[in-house]
């Protein structure tokens, strides 16, 4: 059924000049869906980030060649020892994601694969690891540093074996989140 008006035209139908139709199509197409393209972009940019981990450095907390969905962080002083944090690694000339042990100022004493912060006499309570390693190192971490390991001790290249083991809050890129691949471990991560 059409619509006819008073004066027998339709409004449906296209009426105006090609560059007219141009422009409008412009106006209520291309303009919008650019502006969102750019805003998702600046998003992407800004706030939020996915991350690749390409080893089992993680496991059981995070698959080998696992995709993450990361948040950037602005305040890189509220880093928590726990946090399953993103950065850039000079020494390694990659990106990585691990734990955060150790935090600014602190020492860490691994003793036969436990770790002790600041001479405690109790070891970190750590749930996330499964595969224990048994080294013994000490780390007195530099204000604005920070101390990394994988939740994979047995398996893992963390600071226990870098030259320089301590990350500058500079070169944190985020926090991850979400494992979104593989599919069968979508979830917060912990």
């Amino acid at each position: 059924m059409q619509d006819i008006l008073k004066d027998g035209s339709n409004p449906y139908e296209k009426t105006g000049t090609f560059s007219s139709k141009i422009i409008s199509f412009v106006y209520e197409w291309i303009l919008p869906i650019g502006i969102e393209i750019l805003a998702v972009l600046a998003i992407i940019e800004y706030l939020f980030f996915v991350a690749f981990v390409p080893t089992g450095s993680m496991i059981p907390t995070i698959a080998e060649k696992s995709w993450l969905f990361s948040t950037r962080l602005v305040d890189k002083d509220n880093i928590k020892r726990g946090d399953i944090i993103v950065f850039y690694s000079e020494e390694t000339h990659k990106t990585l994601i691990k734990r955060v042990v150790g935090l600014p100022g602190e020492t860490v004493d691994i003793v036969d694969g436990a770790v002790y912060i600041n001479g405690s006499s109790t070891p970190l309570a750590e749930d996330y690891v499964k595969n224990h390693s048994h080294e013994t190192k000490s780390f007195a971490i530099p204000e604005g540093c920070y101390l990394f390991l994988g939740d994979n001790r047995a398996n893992s290249a963390d600071a226990r074996f870098w030259k320089n083991p301590y990350i500058s809050k500079d070169k944190i890129l985020g926090k991850a989140l979400v494992t979104i691949f593989p599919f069968n471990n979508f979830g917060l991560l912990k």
